[in-house]
């Protein structure tokens, strides 16, 4: 655990705390706040590996003492509590292991996600918020903060399109795993002769960019819309133009916001927004896996879906980029989703590796 798969650099990682504990003294430091929140959390995610590992080491060891003292005195009992306790530590370091992949540049930030409904009307707009309540859910059993920024509800039932954003450590490692067109077969709800049907919906995420990353936006690339905010949010919301739309001419990027009863504040997050997909669109340029990346953007249809969701005639959660499943649909569903993040991590981290040896050779 001390050294998993050569990411994780125990030593380093420990002259890196040091070093960060330092800084963090340095009374200067404040004087560029995004900067010192930037070391912070650097040195809280840091902090929390490195107690993570002396957690697992001395639980290990506590439990095997208790083996040894089950074995002694022929305390069955005992001894199946301590082999209970190491298959939970087996756990966890498996699932620490899989966290130390996330090693990419903006892994550690939070995230933005969109979705967006394909075609097929009320169909796919309910599937499309079937997934933004599977994400909120992942989200909340991980102790992550969801903020809901812009949203365009279907005419009857369902949404059109959602953005969200994702406050916590590595949100954006784990988070852009999900990238891709996601395929729902299911008997239809809507459907009065409960027809089997097919739904598609597309998945985007980027990180959100913090004052340490200088994206230089030259206003005459912006087109900029305003128009009132629908859904909840009272009257002012719905009676003004306070939302706002900022399309980047060159790249053809769009954002939204209107999520604030305030232009201002609508327009402000919009352009962070926009910052961070431009920053990804760098990220996805530079990283030597950016192809595998690229080819899940494509068309909200057949033969480009990274994950079917099949709930009739048969239950079977697959992902065709790993070919990892699961025979629960509901629970995946209800957000249960830390196993096929944890493929797709893994065969992203092998395929940057291998196009890296084979540059190498």
């Amino acid at each position: 655990m001390r050294c998993c798969g050569g990411i994780f650099d125990w030593d380093r990682a420990n002259e890196r705390l040091a070093e960060l504990n330092a800084r963090a003294e340095d009374p200067q430091l404040w004087n560029n706040s995004g900067a010192a929140q930037g070391l912070l959390r650097e040195r809280n995610r840091l902090a929390s590996q490195i107690d993570a590992v002396r957690a697992i080491e001395r639980d290990t060891d506590d439990a095997l003492m208790l083996v040894e003292l089950a074995e002694a005195e022929g305390d069955q009992a005992v001894l199946a509590e301590a082999e209970a306790a190491l298959r939970r530590i087996g756990e966890e370091v498996k699932r620490r292991e899989i966290e130390s992949l996330l090693s990419g540049e903006a892994d550690g930030n939070d995230a933005y996600m969109e979705i967006n409904a394909g075609a097929g009307g009320t169909e796919a707009q309910d599937w499309a918020e079937m997934l933004m309540r599977m994400y909120t859910r992942w989200a909340e059993q991980h102790g992550y903060k969801v903020q809901n920024l812009d949203q365009s509800d279907g005419e009857q039932a369902g949404i059109k399109s959602v953005t969200l954003q994702f406050s916590g450590s590595n949100a954006y490692g784990w988070l852009k795993t999900e990238a891709g067109v996601h395929r729902l077969v299911r008997i239809s709800p809507f459907d009065a002769n409960a027809r089997r049907q097919t739904s598609f919906a597309s998945v985007w995420v980027y990180p959100v960019v913090d004052d340490t990353i200088d994206i230089e936006i030259d206003p005459s690339d912006l087109k900029v819309d305003t128009y009132r905010a629908s859904g909840a949010g009272g009257q002012h919301v719905n009676k003004t133009e306070s939302a706002i739309r900022i399309t980047h001419v060159p790249s053809g990027i769009i954002v939204a916001c209107q999520n604030d009863r305030s232009q201002h504040r609508n327009r402000a997050t919009a352009m962070e927004m926009l910052k961070a997909r431009l920053y990804e669109a760098e990220l996805q340029r530079r990283e030597a896996a950016s192809a595998v990346t690229e080819s899940t953007k494509r068309d909200i249809g057949w033969g480009h879906q990274i994950r079917s969701y099949v709930l009739a005639p048969y239950q079977l959660v697959k992902d065709l980029r790993t070919n990892y499943e699961r025979g629960n649909p509901d629970a995946v569903l209800d957000g249960d989703l830390d196993d096929f993040m944890a493929a797709s991590l893994a065969a992203r981290v092998g395929a940057t590796r291998s196009e890296a040896s084979a540059q190498a050779d």
